[in-house]
């Protein structure tokens, strides 16, 4: 039990992790295993106690941990939702987690939640509203936070600039920080033509502060980011030119659905310490 309200902060080290998953609570406390740090979703902790926020506190004294939202809605034109935006402070607080992010997209429109990472169409007045919106998450939090580039399907006609430039733009004006998701780029490669060289260099170098790497399914002429597979090789190629351009980063290794055994988890991890490694011989 603790006896100081809030944990010292983290920090989260420049090596492969994994995403911290409900069945392998007791495994990890456990075994100890060789990772260097676990992300969670932010949304599973808003709870005021309970099995979850317990395991977290325990897991978090051994090792650093990542918070990654998937509701806070930065790209929807009207305010934030301000009861969301408490409960993650609270959890900020609470964990002191090494990094806090969140994706690119909109998902709400007034009270109604979608339940979905929605593209936004890359315009000044979107860059506007999303630089508004990360402004006042981070004068709330009183700290940077992270924005994920998103997988999507389908393009706006209207969009005046390419999603690199606008998150480039979004980072430089803002002072948050990037989530190059990889796997995200190569499957908007295969279903919108995306360049992904061009993607890699016109983002800020000191701004990427975390990787994504996940699996993906292909259903007819689409790739879809299930999160649900291994990470197939040509993302891992593009992590390896992600890694040339941006050193080493903290990478993480996302499975969603259909959650394997957590030696599964540790395999493709160690994958992306071997690939870290073999571009950066002193990355630690």
């Amino acid at each position: 039990m603790r006896t100081t309200p809030f944990a010292a902060a983290q920090t989260v080290p420049a090596l492969p992790g994994v995403g911290l998953r409900p069945p392998h609570y007791q495994q990890i406390l456990q075994q100890r295993p060789c990772v260097g740090w676990f992300e969670v979703h932010s949304e599973n902790y808003f709870g005021a106690g309970g099995q979850p926020l317990h395991y977290l506190d325990m897991i978090r004294d051994v090792y650093p941990l990542s918070l990654h939202g998937v509701g806070l809605s930065l790209g929807s034109t009207g305010p934030l939702d301000q009861d969301h935006l408490r409960r993650l402070c609270d959890l900020v607080s609470r964990i002191q987690p090494g990094l806090v992010s969140e994706h690119l997209s909109w998902g709400r429109v007034g009270p109604r939640h979608l339940n979905d990472l929605l593209p936004l169409p890359y315009t000044e007045e979107a860059l506007d509203v999303v630089c508004d919106h990360i402004d006042e998450v981070q004068e709330t939090l009183r700290r940077q936070i992270l924005v994920e580039n998103i997988s999507s399907y389908i393009q706006f006609r209207h969009s005046t600039l390419p999603e690199g430039e606008f998150i480039a733009r979004v980072a430089r004006r803002t002072g948050c920080g990037i989530l190059l998701d990889v796997n995200n780029l190569y499957v908007n490669e295969a279903n919108n033509g995306i360049d992904p060289v061009s993607y890699l260099n016109e983002m800020p170098i000191g701004a990427i502060r975390e990787i994504h790497l996940a699996g993906h399914d292909r259903v007819g002429s689409l790739l879809i980011d299930t999160h649900g597979t291994r990470v197939a090789a040509p993302v891992w190629e593009l992590y390896a030119q992600a890694l040339d351009r941006f050193g080493p980063v903290p990478t993480l290794i996302e499975w969603d659905t259909d959650i394997p055994p957590l030696d599964v988890l540790l395999e493709e991890s160690n994958h992306a310490g071997k690939v870290m490694r073999a571009r950066h011989a002193f990355a630690s």
